[in-house]
């Protein structure tokens, strides 16, 4: 069999990676690590992207006064993601592998600069061989800079490093039609392209997890829509990686659906057959990094809504918000008042307020650069 799958990402789950206590769950981690271990010999670059520091250092550190969400973060954090980091270290050694940490912020995403940088560093960790391990930076970040959890950092990273498929691994075994303890609830086992989900997702969140459900299909139908598999699955049951690694290669490669039914239960988001170049995927992401608005016309919308390829120029802008620089990152709304884009500006704010409404103008958010929702 041909191998198809030669870069993924697998984000685990801080409930995957912890038990009740918030202590470490070693044997699990010991037993997604031989997974992981095993695709590298078989010369799969994987990525991984790891819960689990802030609730190994709850079970470390014992504050002797009561901390804001902030401190508490940042306190345990520091402490557990050494013992996380090295934990990995030591389970990876066991199999000759070296591994990397790779701290990050939703800043460092905000500029194509800082983007660029870091799909730099793991490239070249990549190719020597070496397993980045991802985490957000939780000892410096603060809340209204932080990613809604790591499912959302798992998103930007399989797109930054343009993996074929992104595996989100959590406790439970995928997206279910009813509540996940109903006995009469079943897994859907593939999600297409602008399906509406809206009646299933439960939107409790996970005891040490900062997101739930929700944050994890927006995530997934977003990278998915970049031409990214993604499949969310239970990070608990044996060999779960192995299973969607071999069940993800053998669709690749085999047309016959009665020998291609995986082995594992889980929801498989269908990818976008569509090719998305590097610049749109950073910018798909960069909604949370938007400085400003632009306000367009009912006309400028629904060419925008229609299968053209175009752009926007000043005499489709009602009206702009926000104090901007050139390549900043905007948001597109419409005149409804929904944000339908985010694209990055040619001019800044005060050019585009002089430009606005003006013909035979270049312009202002080229097509290249324009992420449309």
């Amino acid at each position: 069999m041909e191998q198809q799958l030669k870069r993924i990402a697998v984000k685990v789950g801080s409930n995957v990676l912890t038990r009740r206590d918030g202590t470490l769950d070693v044997t699990r981690m010991s037993a997604l690590v031989d997974q992981i271990a095993d695709l590298h010999k078989r010369g799969v670059q994987v990525i991984l992207i790891s819960s689990g520091a802030v609730a190994s250092g709850r079970s470390e550190i014992h504050p002797q006064r009561k901390l804001d969400s902030v401190d508490q973060r940042q306190l345990f954090s520091a402490v557990g993601q050494a013992k996380l980091i090295n934990r990995y270290y030591e389970l990876f050694r066991e199999h000759g592998i070296a591994v990397g940490q790779v701290l990050t912020m939703k800043e460092s995403f905000a500029t194509r600069r800082h983007y660029l940088n870091q799909k730099n560093c793991m490239n070249v960790m990549l190719e020597n061989d070496v397993i980045p391990i991802v985490n957000e930076n939780d000892t410096i970040s603060v809340s209204e800079l932080m990613f809604t959890d790591n499912d959302e950092l798992s998103g930007l990273i399989a797109s930054m490093m343009d993996a074929q498929a992104l595996i989100i691994l959590s406790n439970i075994n995928g997206i279910y039609d009813g509540p996940p303890a109903d006995p009469q609830s079943r897994v859907i086992k593939e999600i297409h392209p602008n399906e509406d989900l809206s009646s299933y997702i439960q939107t409790s969140k996970s005891t040490f997890g900062r997101g739930g459900m929700l944050t994890k299909t927006s995530i997934a139908r977003k990278v998915a829509d970049e031409g990214i598999t993604v499949i969310i699955a239970n990070g608990k049951h044996e060999d779960v990686i192995l299973k969607i690694w071999e069940s993800e290669n053998n669709r690749l490669t085999d047309n016959n659906p009665a020998t291609t039914a995986p082995t594992e239960e889980y929801t498989r988001f269908v990818p976008s057959s569509q090719p998305v170049s590097s610049v749109k995927k950073w910018i798909a992401h960069s909604d949370g990094f938007a400085k400003g608005q632009l306000y367009i016309n009912r006309q400028a919308a629904e060419v925008l809504s229609s299968e053209k390829v175009a752009s926007i120029l000043p005499i489709g802008i009602v009206d702009v918000k926000g104090d901007f620089e050139k390549d900043d990152i905007v948001r597109i709304i419409n005149p409804e008042g929904r944000t339908i884009g985010v694209g990055k500006v040619n001019c800044d704010s005060k050019q585009v307020m002089e430009l606005m409404g003006k013909h035979g103008k270049k312009p202002v958010v080229h097509y290249d650069y324009l992420y449309l929702e």
